[in-house]
């Protein structure tokens, strides 16, 4: 049997949404739904290298004009190169995320190149060293007193020896 849950208690998430969701709004037209369903929106294929940033909406014309909803610009972070595959790919994203909005929210995107850091802080998994390779490269930096520049240089150094471990695999077939 479930435990039950009292009436008037809330996920976590949707009270944090509730706090989160009117300060992105006045900062940068988006909320924390759009960030969420990112992955589905971009879909696998961009969303790795690619966030959305803000939503630019015009200015509204003044009482006299017609004052009718115009769709916005959503302004999209890519990293590196990969910012052509976006910008070839903008006729479906903004079919998907007008989708997701369930109305015609935007009508261009704006690509802007810096780097993206992936959703949850997922990064690449750090390179695994032998264990006679750990031991000289710790032998070598048994100088170095800063524990936090020893911890940073033998990062370096694994991904350093591991990259010339994968040079020699590679010359070797």
């Amino acid at each position: 049997m479930r435990p039950s849950r009292p009436r008037n208690a809330s996920q976590i998430a949707d009270v944090a949404n509730s706090l989160i969701d009117p300060i992105l709004a006045r900062r940068s037209g988006i909320s924390t739904a759009l960030l969420g369903a990112w992955d589905e929106i971009a879909g696998e294929a961009y969303a790795d290298f690619s966030r959305p940033e803000k939503i630019t909406w015009p200015k509204r014309p003044s009482e006299s004009e017609d004052g009718g909803f115009r769709p916005g610009c959503l302004t999209i972070a890519c990293e590196g190169a990969r910012v052509l595959f976006l910008t070839h790919a903008q006729g479906e994203l903004i079919h998907r995320v007008n989708g997701f909005f369930g109305f015609s929210a935007i009508d261009r995107i704006k690509v802007v190149q810096k780097p993206v850091q992936p959703p949850g802080g997922h990064r690449k998994k750090p390179p695994e060293l032998s264990p006679a390779e750990a031991l000289d490269l710790e032998a070598r930096l048994a100088g170095i007193e800063s524990e936090k520049l020893r911890a940073a240089i033998m990062r370096l150094g694994a991904g350093v020896m591991s990259e010339k471990r994968q040079k020699k695999g590679r010359k070797g077939i």
